[in-house]
């Protein structure tokens, strides 16, 4: 059984700040207001980094009047968790083989 992870999806939240944006959202929807305070980010560098999350599919954006509230997409997050759970199970099964030289 050979598993790939989602290398690209690895690169967008291996990001300090957009991890910890995950990690906000996964509680409630946020709008950048709210963001901007929870991290101290600068608005420009959050929009930046709230860009790249929606372009890799990670969040959802709702239009709220002169808001915008983002929300996670958890089976994103379940998907990239179930990769790394048939990697852990591929070397557990594996555990014993070695290769000679």
């Amino acid at each position: 059984m050979m598993t790939s992870v989602d290398t690209d999806l690895i690169r967008v939240l291996g990001d300090p700040l957009r991890l910890r944006i995950v990690t906000l959202l996964a509680r409630e929807t946020l709008c950048t207001t709210h963001l901007v305070e929870e991290t101290g980010a600068k608005q420009t560098n959050l929009s930046n980094h709230l860009k790249v999350l929606r372009e890799a599919g990670v969040v959802d954006t709702e239009p709220c009047g002169r808001f915008t509230y983002y929300r996670l997409r958890p089976e994103v997050i379940e998907t990239l968790a179930g990769q790394f759970a048939e990697l852990a199970a591929t070397a557990r099964a594996n555990a014993d083989s070695k290769r000679s030289c």
